[in-house]
């Protein structure tokens, strides 16, 4: 397998939901790496970060809540591909995930809010080069269709 997912992260607050991305990232046999750096505190770090992983076949995925500049800052200053998964926040009804959707002309970040909506996203990218996660892809997305023929099957027998 080729390629690997980076998840950057805003602050290491976000450990535990970007833990939860690499779950799904290893249930898919994608190797990835951590990093932490704010757009908005240390972006001379992010673009070290960038630059770290310039020359090899990466997909970003960020995790940044609040006022997240973090997706939109990568992906501005990077040719790869840039996946933003930020954390819901109960504190803000969610309303903060504004932050990653309204973003200036230019960016071409994707969203998704759940961790494993965020590991396919890689998983797929990778796949448009590599015809072993391609099927690992199609292998995941059987076994889920699989899980719920078998819990309608379950469901049916219920009076």
């Amino acid at each position: 397998m080729s390629g690997k997912a980076v998840i950057v992260m805003g602050s290491e607050r976000d450990l535990d939901f970007s833990r939860e991305i690499a779950k799904y990232l290893k249930l898919l046999g994608v190797s990835y790496e951590f990093r932490v750096a704010s757009a908005h505190k240390t972006p001379q770090n992010v673009l070290d970060i960038i630059k770290e992983f310039e020359g090899e076949k990466v997909v970003y995925v960020t995790v940044a809540g609040r006022s997240n500049a973090l997706s939109a800052f990568v992906d501005a200053n990077s040719s790869k591909p840039v996946i933003a998964c930020p954390p819901y926040s109960e504190t803000y009804s969610g309303v903060d995930i504004f932050s990653s959707l309204r973003v200036p002309s230019g960016i071409g970040s994707v969203v998704t809010i759940e961790p494993e909506g965020a590991a396919i996203a890689v998983a797929k990218i990778l796949a448009l080069e590599d015809s072993t996660m391609a099927e690992t892809v199609k292998n995941y997305q059987s076994s889920k269709k699989k899980q719920l023929e078998k819990a309608n099957e379950s469901v049916k027998k219920l009076k």
